[in-house]
């Protein structure tokens, strides 16, 4: 059985916010139109608030047009749209100097990450400089990285990749080790804030008193923003890249917040074309939804339903839970998994289980999750949670694992 106080600060945290996380719930149409599913995947697209869908249509048809290249009412509108989105991200970030930062819209993180490794790195960084990576991130927090070294290197500029230390007791980076790490010639350090496998919080707030007050750093916030508060004012990084289709918004949107203070200025090179006008849409509606919502109690939900799971998985033997085991439980006194629990069967492939799983109404992640070349080489089922799921789901969910344990 899970431990007693951990199963009693769940049950009081489900039922205080019990009725507000129902009232959210019946925003999904597609969750209420499909009561006989769990959908158990958000970690790789969120569903969408009815507020989200309406904004959407409400965009296409009272003012779409293009934005900035028209003087008409229309266009006028949809220009606005794109501008305002901008400071509507500057202020959900927290954005401490908004004036001076700058917010460029793209397909989601790993077009963002890609960007700036192509339009801003190269001019920060001179031969023999060193910049600091995730290996065990996702690859999109590590291929980017590496371009820019080969393609720089092709040039004649020689840079040194080095690889972010990672804690074995927490699966968290590891600020000591990166201390160390860092010297005169590191420039730049890309980090993830949750990790889409292991669901943990990687306390990035400690890279900074880590690397110093002058090293550029750059944060893949894909599991983090529309799960939990972001505020890059109280974690002191440079770049915040995320994707709306993992915070409640459409596919195809995302953006790069830049803080404009450390290194180059950040202008997007080449002509961009035109924005991705619906997706601004639906990403101003989804971050308006998400502070109504509350960050900060949608992260307790989903922390507290995490726990439940993991704690139950704790007890059968046929289970292995990826990542820090010291984690798991609600309580933990090194992090918490935000919403994310990663798991193998001993007998069961991966695949096999998402197939047994869907059967009873499950829909979860199966395979290996986009890790870069440090990370799980093995297909595993991933569980990843949002504000719409309940514990009711995660007991049926824990009742079919125990009848194949």
């Amino acid at each position: 059985m899970a431990p007693i106080a951990a199963r009693d600060h769940s049950a009081a945290l489900f039922a205080e916010f019990g009725p507000w996380q129902r009232a959210l719930r019946d925003q999904f149409p597609i969750i209420t139109g499909n009561p006989e599913l769990a959908y158990l995947d958000s970690a790789a697209t969120s569903q969408k608030p009815q507020a989200v869908l309406d904004a959407v249509q409400a965009q296409l048809t009272t003012a779409n047009a293009n934005a900035g290249r028209g003087s008409y009412p229309w266009a006028n509108a949809t220009t606005a749209l794109v501008a305002d989105t901008r400071d509507r991200i500057r202020t959900f970030l927290d954005d401490p100097d908004p004036a001076r930062s700058a917010v460029h819209f793209t397909g989601g993180t790993t077009e963002a990450l890609r960007v700036l490794a192509q339009d801003w790195l190269p001019e920060l960084l001179r031969d023999g400089d060193e910049i600091v990576v995730p290996f065990a991130d996702h690859e999109a927090n590590l291929s980017p990285w590496l371009e820019a070294r080969d393609r720089l290197a092709r040039q004649g500029v020689r840079i040194r990749v080095r690889e972010m230390p990672y804690q074995t007791s927490s699966g968290d980076y590891d600020p000591a080790a990166l201390a160390e790490l860092t010297g005169p010639r590191t420039r730049f350090v890309a980090a993830t804030h949750v990790h889409h496998v292991y669901g943990g919080n990687m306390n990035v707030h400690l890279i900074r008193r880590a690397v110093g007050p002058d090293v550029p750093i750059c944060l893949d916030a894909a599991q983090s923003i529309g799960h939990l508060p972001v505020s890059v004012a109280e974690l002191d990084v440079d770049f915040v890249a995320f994707s709306g289709h993992k915070a409640l918004a459409l596919p195809g949107s995302g953006a790069l917040w830049a803080r404009q203070a450390r290194g180059p200025e950040f202008v997007p090179g080449g002509w961009r074309g035109s924005p991705n006008t619906t997706g601004v849409a639906s990403l101003a509606a989804a971050l308006d939804w998400l502070e109504a919502a509350g960050t900060d109690r949608i992260a307790r939900w989903t922390v507290a339903l995490a726990a439940r799971l993991s704690d139950g998985l704790r007890q059968l033997d046929a289970y292995e839970i990826l990542g820090c085991q010291r984690s798991l439980p609600v309580d933990s006194p090194v992090q918490q998994r935000c919403g994310i629990v990663t798991l193998r069967h001993r007998d069961i492939g991966a695949r096999d289980l998402g197939f047994i799983l869907f059967s009873h109404g499950f829909m979860v992640r199966t395979d290996g999750h986009c890790q870069g070349r440090a990370g799980e080489r093995s297909s595993s089922v991933r569980v990843s949670l949002h504000v719409y799921n309940t514990p009711e789901e995660i007991d049926r969910l824990l009742a079919v694992l125990v009848s194949l344990a």
